[in-house]
C-alpha cells in the first residue's frame, strides 16, 4: 500500500507533486520519489525514508508542468534508494501500488528477453513488461489492455511514455485511483486528500478502465471505447486534511469527535423513529449477522456483536477479515455480512466482501463514500467521519462503533424488545453524546500517561462489552506507543496470565456495566493482591471499594448504546500521550500504513 500522484496543468508540476504527497504520506512512508519532463527527458529523483528526505534533494526551480509521485510502504524489497518508486525501464517510467502475484514469472520472461532490473521490486517488473509490449505493438493503449491480462494480483499505476510526453496514463486493479480535475489542472491519485489543495472535482476510475490524461482527461473501457464517467464534488475541504494547530493529526482527529457524532448520527435521529428505522435496511428478514474487518474495524464489530445480542434475538458472529477469507464459509441467505472499513478499501475486507456476495447479501460501513467497498456492497452506511490522516484510527473507530449501536437499537426495536417510549429515551441520550464526549476530551490524562513509560508491558481487563473496548485500547498503545499491551477478560486473567505481574505493572480495567462490576471487582482485587498498579475507567454510578485502585477515570453513566462511545476517549487519549511522552512518531508508526490494500 502506497500513496501515488500525478500532475498535468498550467502549474509547477515539481510543486504539485511534493505538495500532494504530503498530503499522501499517511499511505506509506518508507521512501518517496518523482518523476518529471524537462528538456524532453524524464528525470528521477527518489530516496527512502520520510518525503523531508525527497524535499530535501528537490530543485524547485525547474520548469516542467507534468510528472508523478509517489510515497510507498514496502512490500517487495527493502527500504532503500533503489526500491524506491519512480521505476523506470526502457521509454516506461511508473509508480505503483499493490502486488503483482506473477511478478517473478514475469521477471523471468524479461530477463530472457535481455532486460536488466535494478531493484528488488515488482513494480519495476511492469515498467519492463511495458516497455516490452510496446516494442511490439507502438500503440500504448492497446498495450495497456494487454497488460491487464497479464498481470495477476492487485495495482493501481500513474505511466509515463517517453514518446507520448505530455500525457499521464492510468489503469487499476483492486487497488483505488481518482481522476482529478480543474479548469487548468489535471491528477490522478490514489485518495482525494492528494488534490484537495487544487480541486474537489474527481472521477472514480473503474477496475479494467484506462485513463489518458492531458490537457483533457478521456476515460477507455476494456473494448478502447471512450466512456462518459460522473463527475463528483468531495463534500469535505483542505482543512480536514490539515493539522490547523494541533501537534499532531491523531489528536485533531480527536477533537473532532464531536463534531463526527453529530453528522454520522444526522441521518439516523433527523426524525426520531421514523428516521431510525427508513434510514436503514430492513435487519429483521435475516435470522444472523456476520461481521467481518481489520483492526480496529473488527474491535468495533465486537462492540456491535455485544449490543445487538444484548438487545435483539439476533445472533451475531465476528470475524477477522484475513481469517474468514481462508475459512469455510458457513453462511447462507438468512445471513447478512457486515463488512467495516474506514478506507473502504482495505484489501482482505474486499475479499471477504467477493466471498460473501457469491451467497448472500452485504452491507458495508465506511468512512469514504466512493471507495470500492462501498460501491460494490449491496447497502452502504457512509459514517461521515472525513478524512483521518493519523494512520491509527480515532474518529472513524468512534463513527463505526455509533452506528453499529444504531443498527442494534434498530433490530431491537423492530423485534419489538424495546418499546417506542425507551427508544426515545435514548435518542434523546444519543443527542447529548457530542457534549459527553467533549467533556472527556478535556480530562487530563497526562499523569497516567507519566506512569505508562516506566513500563514495558501494560494489560487491559474488562468484561462483556468493555472487553471489546479494552483490545481496541490495547491495539491503540501497541501502534502509537510501540508498548506491548494485551487485553483479557477480566475472569481470565487468573488463567496463566497472572504469573506476568510484578510490583508496579500496569492494569487498565474498564467497567460500564453495572450488572457485572461486583464480578470486575473482584477480579481487580486479586489482580491488586500481586502488586498491579490499577487504572480503573468506571462510569459514574457504580460504587468502587477504596484501596483497590491507584488511578480512576469516571465517566457520564448513560444507556449501554452511549456508554461505551463515551469510555473510547479515555483509551485513545491515554494512547496518545503516552506516546508523546516517549517521542513516537504519533501519525506515522513504524511499519504501519493507514490503508493496507496489499
Amino acid at each position: 500500500m502506497s500513496g501515488i500522484i500525478g500532475y498535468v496543468g498550467a502549474k509547477n508540476a515539481i510543486k504539485v507533486l511534493t505538495t500532494s504527497l504530503e498530503a499522501l504520506e499517511y499511505r506509506g512512508y518508507d521512501s518517496a520519489g518523482i518523476a518529471y519532463l524537462t528538456c524532453n527527458r524524464i528525470e528521477i529523483i527518489k530516496t527512502s525514508g520520510k518525503l523531508q528526505n525527497l524535499k530535501n534533494k528537490i530543485n524547485y526551480s525547474i520548469n516542467t508542468n507534468i510528472g508523478i509521485g509517489h510515497t510507498r510502504w514496502a512490500t517487495h524489497g527493502k527500504v532503500n534508494d533503489l526500491n524506491a518508486h519512480p521505476h523506470k525501464v526502457g521509454k516506461f517510467t511508473i509508480v505503483h501500488n499493490g502486488i503483482i502475484e506473477n511478478y517473478e514469472a514475469l521477471k523471468k520472461i524479461l530477463t530472457k528477453e535481455k532486460y536488466k532490473f535494478k531493484s528488488e521490486t515488482d513494480s519495476e517488473i511492469i515498467a519492463g513488461l511495458l516497455d516490452k509490449l510496446y516494442s511490439e505493438k507502438s500503440d500504448i493503449l492497446k498495450v495497456l489492455k494487454q497488460i491487464k491480462k497479464l498481470l495477476a494480483g492487485s495495482y493501481a499505476l500513474a505511466i509515463l511514455c517517453d514518446d507520448i510526453p505530455g500525457t499521464i496514463y492510468a489503469i487499476r486493479k483492486d487497488s483505488p485511483l481518482i481522476i482529478g480535475t480543474s479548469d487548468n489542472d489535471n491528477f490522478v491519485a490514489s485518495d482525494v486528500p492528494a488534490i484537495l489543495k487544487y480541486t474537489k472535482k474527481y472521477i472514480l476510475l473503474e477496475s479494467n478502465e484506462i485513463a489518458e490524461i492531458n490537457q483533457k482527461i478521456t476515460i477507455y473501457d476494456d473494448t478502447l471505447t471512450p466512456v462518459n464517467k460522473e463527475v463528483l464534488t468531495f463534500d469535505g475541504n483542505i482543512e480536514d486534511a490539515e493539522k490547523n494547530g494541533f501537534d499532531h493529526f491523531m489528536l485533531k482527529e480527536i477533537y473532532e469527535e464531536p463534531k463526527v457524532l453529530k453528522q454520522t448520527m444526522a441521518p439516523f435521529l433527523k426524525f426520531g423513529l421514523e428516521s431510525l428505522i427508513n434510514e436503514m435496511p430492513d435487519f429483521t428478514k435475516y435470522h444472523k449477522i456476520q461481521i467481518i474487518g481489520s483492526g480496529s474495524a473488527y474491535n468495533a464489530g465486537l462492540t456491535g456483536k455485544y449490543l445487538i445480542e444484548k438487545y435483539s434475538n439476533m445472533p451475531v458472529n465476528v470475524d477477522m477479515a484475513s481469517e474468514f477469507i481462508d475459512k469455510k464459509t458457513l453462511l447462507d441467505k438468512n445471513t447478512l455480512v457486515i463488512l467495516i472499513s474506514q478506507s473502504g478499501e482495505t484489501a482482505d475486507t474486499m475479499a471477504a466482501l467477493r466471498k460473501a456476495k457469491e451467497i448472500t447479501n452485504t452491507l458495508a460501513i465506511s468512512n469514504v463514500l466512493s471507495s470500492s467497498l462501498a460501491r460494490e456492497a449491496d447497502n452502504f452506511i457512509y459514517t461521515k467521519a472525513g478524512p483521518e490522516i493519523a494512520v491509527t484510527t480515532t474518529k472513524a473507530y468512534l463513527a463505526q462503533i455509533t452506528v453499529l449501536s444504531l443498527i442494534a437499537l434498530n433490530i431491537a426495536y423492530k423485534q419489538k424488545l424495546l418499546t417506542e417510549k425507551k427508544v426515545y429515551e435514548i435518542i434523546k441520550d444519543l443527542e447529548k453524546l457530542p457534549k459527553l464526549t467533549k467533556q472527556m476530551i478535556k480530562t487530563n490524562y497526562q499523569d497516567i500517561a507519566h506512569y505508562l513509560v516506566n513500563y514495558p508491558n501494560c494489560f487491559y481487563i474488562g468484561k462483556g462489552i468493555d472487553y471489546t473496548l479494552c483490545k481496541e485500547g490495547a491495539l491503540k498503545l501497541r501502534e502509537i506507543a510501540y508498548l506491548n499491551s494485551s487485553c483479557y477478560p477480566a475472569g481470565e486473567f487468573k488463567y496463566g496470565t497472572m504469573a506476568l505481574i510484578e510490583e508496579g505493572t500496569p492494569v487498565i480495567a474498564i467497567i460500564t456495566d453495572k450488572k457485572i462490576a461486583n464480578k470486575t471487582i473482584k477480579n481487580i482485587e486479586e489482580i491488586k493482591t500481586k502488586g498491579a498498579y490499577i487504572i480503573l475507567i468506571v462510569a459514574d454510578n457504580i460504587k468502587i471499594p477504596k484501596n483497590i485502585t491507584d488511578k480512576i477515570i469516571k465517566i457520564p453513566a448513560t444507556s449501554d448504546f452511549i456508554q461505551t462511545i463515551i469510555a473510547v476517549i479515555p483509551l485513545q487519549l491515554i494512547s496518545y500521550e503516552t506516546a508523546k511522552l516517549l517521542d513516537r512518531d504519533i501519525d506515522k508508526p513504524k511499519n504501519l500504513a493507514k490503508t493496507v490494500t496489499t
